[in-house]
């Protein structure tokens, strides 16, 4: 485990990225598509992290050359660019929080179902307990966050990073999908039934997530990076987006190898365990607590951030945790994030639908980093054909996807 914790900590910001990408809205995604389409959705988590990994290479690279974070940058240079930046942060903030009302409902519940096993009076005060629990989780963390620094930020998410990768790698080793399953899973397909344009849109908008890009900048100018650790920015980059998509694939593998085909329903927090049980047995509900528990703590942080944190971006370029203006707003945003367990909506349902928001703003922010990218400035690079290239695939495909998700919402509704 230290040899693990001092690999994460060499990269620095990519824990940050692998926080962001990689919470319940993720787990729940992978396990549910899993779950109904074995590994025909692969590519959508693939094309997602090539995109991703050169979104956050780009967005990092721009500041290393230019000193210009993404926000403060849009503000500058974009005609209107004032507009588009706060049309940002307003998007990009609705979908965070989004996603932070997602999460701790998933986590809440985890940690209930665990609880209740063992003590099984708790099941008929399930509401209280839950809502309990909710409380002391955000409380703790917001605690946390108005008293810590990046430094300490960065070790606690390598923590919980490392214990969520460890968890659900190992039982990729006892359940595996056939070699034939992966390779057709990488052909795009989308399958033809209910739901499955709406749970690709939840994939992308965990995967490709807008506020890891806009928040790039500011983590590497909190880890004190400068021009002179361009290719560690560049390695970091690589790095979180692979391990992005062998953590992401290895819980939808096993969600395949266990359940698809079974004919089983996920509408529950602990249904979820269920895909662990023909690997690891007994032991199934213990190791989904911890990669899930580790998942949805890793990206409490990141997302009660954001806000504050694009706000600072938008005004000064500066990483802005100390201010009262960052408290006020986390502050708010942990009373939000109660939504899930104080209502007491399905937080499985909840988690899938808030992930769908996070996709809408994406398009927005791929189309400025390609237009801040290709800039005449001559700090920037001048063979860029091959990152405009992805860029531009990244833009189409997320509009693709997009449009997909509106219209299955719209049916489901209609």
């Amino acid at each position: 485990m230290k040899n693990v914790l001092k690999f994460l900590l060499s990269f620095g910001p990519g824990i940050f990225a692998i926080g962001y990408t990689i919470g319940t809205g993720s787990v729940t995604s992978m396990i549910v598509a899993g779950n109904n389409f074995g590994m025909s959705l692969l590519w959508v988590l693939f094309f997602s992290c090539l995109f991703s990994g050169v979104l956050i290479y780009v967005s990092g690279s721009y500041y290393l050359l230019t000193g210009e974070t993404a926000l403060y940058a849009v503000k500058k240079h974009f005609p209107g660019g004032k507009a588009i930046a706060l049309a940002i942060i307003l998007t990009v903030g609705i979908g965070q929080w989004n996603s932070l009302i997602g999460i701790l409902g998933i986590t809440s519940n985890v940690i209930f179902e665990v609880l209740s096993i063992n003590f099984p009076a708790l099941t008929s005060q399930k509401y209280s307990v839950v809502l309990l629990i909710a409380v002391l989780v955000i409380g703790t963390f917001y605690t946390l966050l108005i008293r810590g620094n990046y430094s300490i930020f960065e070790k606690i998410l390598a923590v919980f990073v490392s214990a969520m990768g460890l968890s659900f790698l190992f039982t990729l080793f006892f359940v595996f999908p056939l070699p034939a399953d992966i390779l057709a899973g990488l052909v795009p397909t989308i399958p033809e039934v209910e739901g499955a344009g709406t749970l690709i849109a939840a994939f992308v908008g965990t995967t490709m997530a807008a506020a890891t890009f806009l928040s790039r900048p500011l983590f590497i100018q909190g880890k004190g990076w400068t021009l002179k650790d361009f290719k560690t920015q560049k390695n970091d980059a690589w790095v979180a987006s692979i391990l992005i998509f062998t953590i992401s694939g290895s819980i939808m593998a096993v969600a395949s190898g266990s359940l698809y085909g079974t004919g089983t329903e996920i509408t529950h927090v602990l249904d979820m365990s269920s895909t662990l049980k023909p690997s690891v047995g007994k032991f199934a509900v213990s190791i989904f607590f911890i990669g899930t528990l580790s998942a949805g703590l890793s990206s409490i942080f990141p997302c009660l951030m954001i806000v504050p944190l694009m706000l600072g971006d938008y005004n000064a370029g500066q990483l802005d945790v100390q201010s009262k203006r960052f408290k006020w707003i986390t502050g708010i945003a942990s009373v939000l994030a109660l939504s899930i367990p104080l209502f007491g909506f399905n937080p499985i349902k909840g988690q899938i639908i808030t992930q769908v928001f996070n996709v809408f703003a994406l398009p927005l922010v791929i189309l400025c980093f390609l237009y801040l990218w290709n800039r005449k400035d001559e700090k920037l690079p001048t063979q860029r054909w091959l990152t405009n290239l992805i860029m531009a695939g990244a833009f189409l495909f997320s509009v693709i996807i997009m449009i997909n998700g509106l219209k299955d919402i719209f049916s489901s509704t209609a």
